[in-house]
């Protein structure tokens, strides 16, 4: 901070606490976000390395804990919309987080009832078993209830010191003109890539509902740039069987992942979103910088000001129980239901054989081997991104493989994780919107990747 010339920080009254105020936390919400910890299977990040330690060491109980969870959401609700208590009425945060439509009260509904039967082991296999509401309530829930129980405590560090606001300043002139995004943009794709795509989605939704991104902006965050984390990415290749394989392939994404993240913000239905906000605040242009100062010392001087505003300590942990509470009792029922029907429609119907059927003509045309087994694949990422890589375990043919594993990867919407979360979120996206993002997605990225594979094979 050395950088920020004496006579500046005079001017502006800061001292030694503001720019601790704006550092400390900054720098831990990096350390916990940010930085790459080296694990056996890949990289993580602190928050994702103690999440899944808290899952493993309560694995027995903790879908328990979340179908009590969406209970009380159930409960909640139906009190909100029947009973209208001045408690919840009176409350803008329970108001808020009880008093629904109709349709997030069905999807709450069915998502406890789901979990009930799943806990209980009661209803049709179908439903119940461990590829279906089994693998939502014991695999994927319980690591979004420990991700979102540590996220929400400290994303805060990322949020409110200022680091955002420097960042803002810092990368303005490559999101706007690239992504048509907010500088502050930056850190949702870093904390995806490096963590996990869950954490990109809860950042964008907070940013969105603080007023800091416009409905357009949110929709095409939480769409093209909540990406996979690379320790997903190496799961999936290797469970293809390419392992060995992996800088060629994650160099493919990366490609294919920035032509995507520049034509889609350009085309409907992210370019359809209105550019309103969720709230008005007071907030400035990120790409002015005052005459006679460095895009680093205005971002300073405005991390800094940011900071100022949240310095309380019992504020930070207030809000950070209010984020927890949000998420698990609003989106956690939502990903149940929403993931669960995804999966069984994949495990138990044909739907997807069906809807892939059209693609085996073109890729026989672009010479994919194998083309009829691999139309299997190339939609059903839609209900969750590891089946692609699964169904295509069969497949003789490394090219293909190799296509499937960087498809699935760069489609990014699926229904079991992301999808659910942005629907269950307050983010200004629709299932319809989903549905036209992953196929624009889909119809953009293999080509691209039938490319690259025919130079790499």
């Amino acid at each position: 901070m050395s950088s920020v010339p004496a006579k500046k920080v005079q001017d502006k009254g800061y001292s030694r606490g503001d720019y601790v105020r704006f550092i400390v936390p900054s720098v831990l919400g990096i350390l916990l976000f940010m930085i790459p910890i080296p694990m056996e299977d890949g990289t993580t990040v602190f928050v994702a390395f103690v999440a899944n330690w808290l899952g493993d060491v309560f694995a027995s109980t903790i879908p328990m804990i979340a179908a009590i969870l969406m209970g009380i959401t159930f409960i909640g609700t139906c009190v909100a919309k029947w009973g209208k208590p001045d408690f919840i009425m009176n409350s803008p945060f329970l108001k808020n987080l009880f008093d629904v439509s109709i349709p997030f009260f069905l999807a709450r509904t069915l998502g406890f009832l789901l979990a009930a039967m799943v806990v209980l082991g009661i209803g049709p296999a179908f439903i119940t078993s461990d590829d279906t509401g089994g693998f939502l309530l014991t695999g994927l829930v319980p690591v979004l209830l420990t991700t979102f129980l540590l996220a929400g405590f400290f994303l805060p560090l990322l949020l409110d010191f200022g680091l955002l606001d420097l960042c803002g300043v810092l990368f303005a002139k490559l999101m706007r003109p690239l992504f048509k995004l907010p500088g502050r943009s930056s850190m949702d794709c870093l904390a995806s890539w490096i963590g996990d795509g869950t954490i990109g989605v809860f950042l964008t939704s907070k940013q969105y509902e603080d007023g800091h991104y416009t409905e357009r902006e949110a929709a095409i965050i939480s769409t093209t740039f909540s990406v996979v984390s690379i320790t997903f990415s190496i799961v999936v290749i290797t469970e293809i069987g390419l392992a060995h394989m992996f800088v060629p392939y994650y160099l493919t994404i990366v490609a294919v992942g920035l032509v995507l993240a520049f034509i889609m913000p350009r085309i409907p239905p992210l370019s359809l979103k209105k550019n309103t906000y969720f709230k008005e605040i007071e907030r400035e242009d990120e790409s002015f910088i005052p005459k006679g100062q460095t895009p680093f010392q205005w971002g300073t001087e405005k991390a800094i000001e940011q900071a100022r505003k949240n310095g309380s300590v019992s504020t930070f942990f207030r809000n950070g129980t209010k984020n927890v509470l949000d998420m698990w009792l609003a989106v956690i029922p939502v990903v149940m239901t929403i993931g669960t029907i995804s999966v069984i429609v994949a495990e138990y119907t044909p739907f997807f054989e069906w809807i892939g059927k059209p693609f085996v003509p073109l890729l026989g045309l672009m010479g994919v081997p194998e083309a009829a087994d691999a139309s299997v694949s190339i939609l059903v990422g839609f209900a969750d991104m590891f089946l692609p890589a699964i169904l295509s375990s069969g497949i003789e043919s490394e090219m293909t493989r190799f296509i499937i594993a960087c498809l699935s990867v760069t489609q990014l919407v699926y229904m079991s994780e992301v999808g659910g979360l942005i629907l269950g979120s307050k983010l200004p996206i629709r299932f319809k919107d989903l549905v036209l993002v992953f196929i624009l997605r889909t119809a953009i990225a293999l080509p691209l990747i039938v490319l690259i594979a025919h130079f790499i094979f």
